[in-house]
């Protein structure tokens, strides 16, 4: 009997997939992904053992059209287990994770859940037709263990346990992605479609980047004005690039907002890459306002045809397609599944979000893990690091050191204001001695100084909107969208000219254009007066003679401070930064804690608020105060060894690392031609879900979860092709929702709703 991995449309089943051929090409493609890592030989064993279950009849009948629910994921992991032993089998327990997760995510090893790894290995019953030990024969069961082992469980190594999860994560992502391809390359056959795009690798087109990247500077530098900052900058560049021959690692960047920190920390990726050989350059950004202006700048300077701007603005609800999987137990398997995957960040150069990066570093979805084998050898340059959220900052400290030292990959900690991760000020921090890239910070910090912050107690708005009427050009930024929005109506309802509202409730494509206006205006000294939340602080290249900042923590005040004076033309006695008490409007807990935090540790300090100093003291003092809480969830204790077993609690974890927590929802505005066309494509099932979601990520809103349930139920916004696309695109439909100056108003959504019944 042929048993087959896939079936085709053909009576004769010339264009079934034989299973044999299936494992054999997953296990080969899987032990590629892995090279990088040194895990070939797991990788290879996943793949040869993934669908074991396909040789059970009941499958095959359930391909031929049967009704009937068929686990395939089980038995090639209980089977790798009963075929080894010693420390083989703990090897072979690490695979099994990945094979039994494939469909259904990473388990959990113990729980109540008859989905858990314990329970599942329990259960099996063996119904496999024994043909499968002749057609998989030859396959190599000893000697398992890689020999870079040694470093993960030696007795100096406290933390091998999570060490061991880490590397689990990168076989399952090796699996998925190989079975995901595969899978792809079947059904693109029998059906005479393309795939969809294969990138340049890295080395191949690093020459030309590079050249791209020098010539990009050199026209900067021609027409930049002289002046310390400009030369500074330049120093700046020169001497990170100096330092690209560095062993791989971790490495810091601090260099004062203006600095030219983003250029700077591109060239020594790209240098530091074609010295050490490594795959990729993945720029990880903490806030979805500002990523397609770095994207936007990096396509600039090396070209449209290496960059992936990749963030989580739209995909697949998880709730969705765990909904789907429960229908059809066979889902992953079908051709839906093609049109629902995202990125597997495949391209040399990868521009993503924090929430994107860290969330799938430590997801269990397939969805999002496949993406994790082409992080390892890769240059991490994670800009703003300060803003990586406190209740996850001990998990991600210790993901960050595990892909340093046992994947290759050199992460840069890029920010004006460097929190401190190092030992020994950090607990189980960071080895970061003598890994700064920058030409004395100190002295940077000093030199580069253009602003001078003033706290002066409570402002309410009608001395926010007196203090904008008496300066030409200035910027409020405010902590709550809330806050913007009314202290914009109020400005606007007493007659106050050049007024501009910058908040998440517009669109990306919608900010950009703003501050294409924006920058317009400040360079023609033009009035200029902008109300905004805090998206505008990180990145944002725009320079204000006045700031007004809401109490906040010392390190979003400083980043305020960037956007004033940015160039250093005016006199730093001028170049006023207010810092103001918001008494109607109270700032969210976590900023509160923050307020506190550079209280207790400005008290009594009589030097430069703005100084490296200050700055470290005041993460000391929020560290100190968080505590236990840097690590709210126990996230690394969820990964034990036992005395003959690993217990990782895959699940738990991926349900409590949510780097936002929060309800919000996308909806796709209209907002131009382009967007208009975009959408248009949905309608053809031809073009994949993920190529659409990357170009719409910029005309995505995110909005409260209960608004967005509001905007559908009263037909506001539809879901775009439903039958086709499911409920992954949902799109304003009531144009006059979307407001040109405010964005999108979902408090009118049950408003309009009313309104209608009139008409």
């Amino acid at each position: 009997m042929v048993y087959y991995a896939h079936s085709g449309s053909l009576d004769d089943r010339s264009d079934w997939e034989p299973l044999a051929g299936h494992l054999r090409r997953t296990a080969e493609r899987a032990a590629q992904f892995a090279a990088g890592s040194g895990l070939e030989k797991l990788a290879y064993l996943a793949g040869l053992f993934h669908d074991l279950g396909k040789y059970n009849p009941d499958f095959q009948r359930r391909l031929e059209g049967a009704k009937i629910q068929v686990d395939h994921s089980t038995a090639g992991a209980r089977l790798l287990l009963d075929l080894t032993k010693g420390v083989d089998r703990v090897m072979a327990e690490l695979v099994a994770y990945a094979i039994l997760g494939h469909h259904a995510g990473l388990p959990d090893r113990k729980t109540s859940d008859h989905s858990c790894f314990a329970e599942r290995i329990r259960r099996f019953q063996n119904r496999l037709d024994p043909c499968w030990q002749e057609e998989l024969a030859g396959c190599e069961l000893e000697n398992l263990m890689p020999d870079w082992f040694g470093r993960v469980l030696t007795r100096d190594n406290p933390h091998h346990a999570f060490d061991l999860s880490v590397i689990v994560r990168m076989l399952f992502s090796c699996l998925v992605d190989a079975d995901y391809k595969e899978t792809e390359r079947y059904y693109a056959a029998i059906e005479g479609r393309e795939v969809d795009r294969n990138w340049p690798l890295l080395q191949d087109v690093l020459p030309d980047l590079r050249a791209r990247f020098d010539a990009h500077m050199a026209r900067l530098n021609a027409g930049a004005a002289g002046g310390e900052v400009n030369r500074l900058r330049r120093e700046v560049l020169e001497h990170v690039r100096c330092k690209a021959g560095m062993a791989p690692g971790l490495f810091t960047l601090t260099v004062p907002t203006g600095g030219g920190k983003t250029l700077a920390s591109l060239g020594f990726a790209l240098d530091h890459a074609a010295a050490h050989g490594l795959s990729r350059i993945i720029y990880a950004i903490p806030f979805t306002s500002i990523i397609d202006q770095t994207a936007r700048t990096f396509r600039d300077v090396l070209g449209e045809d290496c960059v992936l701007e990749h963030h989580s603005a739209i995909e697949l609800d998880e709730a969705a397609a765990r909904r789907k999987a429960a229908a059809e137990a066979d889902w992953p398997e079908t051709r839906d599944r093609l049109k629902l995957a995202m990125e597997d960040w495949a391209a040399p150069i990868v521009v993503t979000t924090n929430v994107q990066f860290f969330e799938s570093l430590f997801a269990a979805r397939t969805s999002r893990a496949r993406k994790l084998h082409n992080v390892a050898g890769s240059v991490i340059i994670l800009d703003e690091a300060q803003t990586i959220p406190l209740p996850l900052l001990k998990p991600c400290v210790r993901m960050l050191d595990t892909l340093a030292r046992l994947f290759r990959c050199s992460i840069v900690l890029c920010t004006a204001t460097q929190p401190a991760l190092g030992k020994p000020n950090f607990a189980d921090g960071l080895d970061l001695e003598g890994r700064e890239l920058a030409p004395e910070p100190k002295r940077l910090f000093h030199v580069l100084r253009r602003t001078r912050v003033e706290r002066v107690g409570p402002m309410n708005n009608d001395a926010l909107v007196a203090a904008l009427c008496e300066a030409q050009q200035g910027l409020v930024i405010v902590n709550s969208r809330r806050h913007a929005l009314d202290l914009y109506r109020q400005a606007k309802a007493e007659g106050l000219d050049d007024l501009i509202h910058l908040t998440t409730r517009q669109c990306a494509a919608h900010r950009r254009a703003i501050l294409k206006g924006v920058r317009e205006r400040l360079k023609s000294e033009l009035p200029c007066r902008v109300i905004a939340t805090s998206l505008i602080e990180a990145g944002v290249d725009v320079d204000f003679p006045r700031v007004w900042r809401a109490e906040a923590g010392l390190d979003q005040v400083l980043q305020a401070a960037g956007r004033c004076n940015r160039e250093g033309r005016r006199p730093v006695e001028a170049s006023i930064v207010t810092v103001f008490e918001a008494p109607d409007y109270k700032p969210p807990r976590e900023i509160k804690s923050l307020i506190g935090s550079a209280e207790r540790a400005i008290s009594g300090f009589a030097g430069d608020l703005q100084s490296l100093e200050a700055i470290e003291r005041y993460f000391r003092e929020v560290y100190w105060q968080k505590g236990e809480g840097l690590d709210a969830g126990n996230i690394c204790k969820k990964f034990q060894i036992g005395l003959n077993e690993t217990d990782f609690a895959f699940r738990q974890v991926a349900d409590k690392f949510r780097m936002i927590e929060s309800d919000m929802q996308p909806v796709v505005v209209v907002w131009d031609e382009e967007a208009k066309e975009t959408v248009n494509k949905l309608g053809q099932e031809r073009i994949s879900s993920g190529q659409v979601a990357r170009e719409l990520q910029s005309y995505v809103v995110q909005t409260p979860a209960k608004a967005r349930a509001l905007l559908i139920e009263n037909g506001h916004v539809v879901f775009a092709h439903p039958g086709l696309r499911g409920d992954q695109f949902a799109v304003l439909k009531t144009e006059s929702l979307y407001d040109p100056d405010v964005g999108l108003l979902w408090e009118d959504a049950d408003y309009l709703a009313k309104e209608d019944m009139f008409f």
